[in-house]
């Protein structure tokens, strides 16, 4: 690993006690299964449903550049809904208990055109082991086009990066399909962290999950449409998805009330426990929106994702009013935006910050 991997945290203390004992009463009392839960198989249905009618409507029944758009747009949310509910849950072990039906529904991201193998050393160990600490944390990492973290390195354009970071959000699929999964697999990096390179099994499921993805995106549609318009097609697509996929996280990161630790020197010891760091890093919106809370997979409880990775996202509503009291009564700040505005409103607020050259001091 990168030298910045030994930081460490403080030992877990009594308020990651008191979570975890209080979460693990929620489900003794209630008697609900914490994986393999029968809404989440039917919710997966829906959301593969939806994917494969926009995907079908798009490739032999639209008729029209409007309906081909209509298409676009359908078939970029389905793939982002499946990416935050289905595929996320089971990389994580949140779905099932059962680790092939897990593995199975983690390549659904494979399917999608991005490596599950990648995302899960990117995200599962980089990003949750240290969010929002410059160095350790690749998904704060758009540099040097934009700058989202006070240790950052400030750029002259960044003055203007609330405005052109959307164009930028909306390549990322093109960059998980085309570019990070082949460099990240060829050096054994992301970011600044070492991961092992995918040998075996691994390595042809890496390329398989590439070459199927290439073929339903791009090869079968070239059958029935003339090129220009599958490229154009899928160029709409990677846009809706890319935007949708990167806003979501950011609101939950990259604004006003989130903290950005820096890497400690010396010591290497974080000055605070590891779910203490968790809550200050994370903020969670739009608790109180049932439609928000489907689609993004729970990921508006960002906080208890955090704490509680491999617990199924249909628990979050309830177990954030366990966290958030608990927070509260051991002096943890936990802070939540009371919509998806609010969140895009303090996220624009925070990128026009960090692009102003006063704005140089760690928050």
């Amino acid at each position: 690993m990168a030298q910045a991997t030994k930081a460490k945290f403080l030992e877990a203390g009594p308020f990651h006690q008191a979570l975890k004992t209080r979460v693990d009463g929620y489900f003794q009392e209630s008697g609900r299964s914490v994986r393999d839960l029968p809404g989440m198989y039917a919710k997966t249905a829906a959301l593969l449903g939806w994917l494969g009618a926009s995907y079908a409507f798009l490739v032999f029944g639209s008729t029209s550049a409007w309906s081909a758009l209509a298409g676009c747009v359908s078939l970029g949310l389905a793939m982002a809904g499946i990416g935050f509910s289905v595929q996320h849950d089971a990389n994580h072990g949140g779905y099932s208990d059962h680790k092939s039906v897990n593995r199975v529904l983690a390549s659904t991201l494979d399917v999608l055109g991005a490596s599950s193998y990648v995302w899960s050393w990117k995200h599962n160990i980089f990003h949750h082991s240290h969010p929002n600490v410059v160095g350790l944390d690749a998904d704060i990492d758009i540099q040097p086009f934009c700058r989202v973290a006070p240790g950052q390195r400030l750029h002259a354009a960044h003055r203007f990066q609330h405005f052109y970071i959307w164009l930028l959000y909306g390549l990322l699929a093109v960059k998980w399909n085309f570019v990070d999964d082949f460099k990240d697999v060829l050096t054994g990096r992301v970011g600044k962290q070492k991961m092992p390179r995918p040998t075996g099994r691994t390595l042809v499921g890496v390329l398989g999950g590439k070459l199927f993805f290439f073929g339903w995106a791009l090869v079968l549609p070239a059958f029935f449409h003339p090129v220009w318009k599958v490229a154009l097609c899928y160029a709409v697509t990677s846009f809706v998805l890319g935007v949708t996929l990167a806003s979501v996280f950011q609101l939950a990161h990259c604004v006003e009330e989130a903290a950005f630790p820096e890497v400690p020197q010396g010591s290497g010891l974080f000055p605070r426990e590891w779910a203490v760091h968790q809550v200050e890093t994370t903020v969670d919106f739009a608790r109180g929106n049932p439609l928000v809370c489907w689609y993004l997979g729970g990921l508006n409880f960002q906080v208890v994702h955090h704490l509680f990775p491999r617990v199924c996202h249909l628990h979050y509503p309830a177990l954030s009013r366990i966290i958030e009291d608990t927070c509260r009564e051991h002096g943890v700040r936990y802070r939540a935006q009371k919509s998806v505005g609010a969140a895009l409103g303090s996220h624009v607020r925070w990128l026009k910050r960090m692009g102003r050259p006063a704005v140089l001091e760690v928050a």
